[in-house]
């Protein structure tokens, strides 16, 4: 009986200890009151406002989004130009633990949390668009599952893949709260993780482009094609890969003093290795591109005003970062990089909402464009999503070094492995 009181007082205070390093962790770290956060917290308040209005009123309250038009700034920027931002996670994470290129090490939990929170955010903006949000666990409990839909394959993709994401960013929350033996535990399914968010990620990358392969009619000729899945996921490549380059360019001024120095001496090494993958992927994108203009036989389009904002979008977005990408690799200039990492960024938004809103239904005499609160509630989506990365990014290791205790259970985490592949290999010598 003496033993159990102890133990149950140890795990109180446990539960006390826990509960104030959380209530400690909630305070904020740097200055309230800067420029930044004022604007952002006015868009966070109004945009909460008026998302109380939308679930009050439905979506005629505040968006032009109609029977004609049901999708809109929330499905083409939140959803669809989101998730391909969001590309790098799987990118990175294969280069680092399938490829092993152990350089790019010390970028890949920023870019996993990016992703992470990406998905978290953006995806979750199909909430605001859904006319019956509480539909959205349809696919989930097997009422009217909608099997025949490309959108089931994408709803389950995204549940899996944000699952996935968290649990390749979770060791870093272990560490935070110094769970040692839970740590090692989440350390050991990394990989596993990372295999089946890769696998996920280049489904459904290509499976939000096949949902406009049953919009033919629909979308002007030089902005649809039969590749568009294939173009949606070699896009993702060079979209994602771009904001990691622009994200980690912010993130090393504003986060400098949380930086291992790991991150500050490989910063500029890695930037230019991005670069160059940006530079191919986007040659291969432009040449599936002509592929595409070529077999829609659209040279006519090309003399008229969506040919001349194709052109735009492909000469001013495509081919000139690819060139700036190039000319930064060859002259090692970081800033020529950062420039053609934004312009690709630009480019993908205007690619994403070309397909889906500017060139959706471009032969209608009235045709949709966001209101004012439609933006608003898009501004606070990006901003909350800024806020949330930013606290975590100002508590846990994910610029700045695991403790010593985390990199020691890596260390006997590696030996195990090559113990492992050795006893592996003389097994084989034996039974040979």
């Amino acid at each position: 009986m003496e033993t159990n009181a102890i133990q149950l007082r140890k795990v109180n205070q446990e539960i006390k200890n826990s509960f104030k390093f959380f209530l400690k962790e909630l305070k904020p770290k740097d200055k309230i009151l800067t420029p930044f956060n004022v604007i952002s917290a006015i868009i966070i308040l109004v945009g909460a406002v008026l998302l109380v209005i939308r679930f009050a009123y439905g979506l005629g309250s505040i968006t032009n989004l109609s029977q004609e038009y049901p999708w809109g700034l929330w499905i083409g920027f939140d959803v669809v130009t989101g998730v391909a931002f969001a590309g790098g996670a799987y990118v990175i994470t294969f280069m680092v633990y399938i490829l092993r290129l152990k350089k790019y090490h010390s970028i890949v939990r920023v870019t996993v949390l990016n992703g992470f929170l990406a998905y978290v955010f953006y995806a979750g903006a199909l909430l605001l668009d859904l006319g019956r949000p509480w539909n959205v666990v349809n696919p989930i409990i097997g009422n009217s599952f909608g099997v025949s839909s490309v959108l089931f394959l994408v709803a389950w993709h995204f549940m899996l893949y944000m699952i996935a994401e968290f649990l390749e960013i979770s060791p870093a929350i272990a560490e935070w709260i110094g769970w040692k033996k839970i740590r090692k535990v989440l350390h050991s399914l990394t990989l596993a993780a990372v295999i089946f968010g890769i696998t996920l990620s280049t489904l459904h990358q290509s499976g939000l482009g096949a949902l406009f392969l049953m919009a033919k009619p629909k979308i002007h000729p030089l902005w649809y094609s039969e590749f568009i899945p294939i173009l949606f996921f070699v896009s993702s490549i060079f979209a994602g890969l771009s904001m990691v380059i622009f994200e980690g360019s912010i993130s090393h001024k504003i986060f400098s003093d949380r930086l291992s120095n790991e991150s500050k001496r490989s910063h500029n090494g890695i930037i230019l290795s991005l670069s160059k993958i940006c530079a191919t992927t986007m040659f291969v994108y432009l040449f599936l591109k002509l592929i595409a203009f070529i077999h829609g036989q659209n040279l006519s389009y090309i003399f008229s005003s969506m040919g001349a904002w194709y052109l735009v979008e492909m000469l001013g977005f495509v081919v000139l970062p690819m060139i700036l990408f190039m000319t930064g690799l060859n002259k090692v200039s970081i800033k020529t990089i950062k420039t053609a990492a934004a312009l690709t960024l630009i480019g993908i938004i205007l690619n994403r909402l070309n397909i889906s809103v500017i060139a959706f239904k471009w032969y209608e005499p009235v045709r949709y464009f966001p209101t004012w609160m439609e933006i608003e509630v898009t501004l606070t989506v990006i901003c909350a999503e800024i806020w949330v990365f930013r606290w975590v990014v100002s508590r846990m290791p994910i610029l700045s070094d695991s403790p010593h205790w985390a990199k020691n259970q890596d260390i006997e985490h590696e030996e195990e492995n090559i113990k492992i592949k050795e006893d592996s290999e003389k097994w084989k010598v034996s039974i040979t």
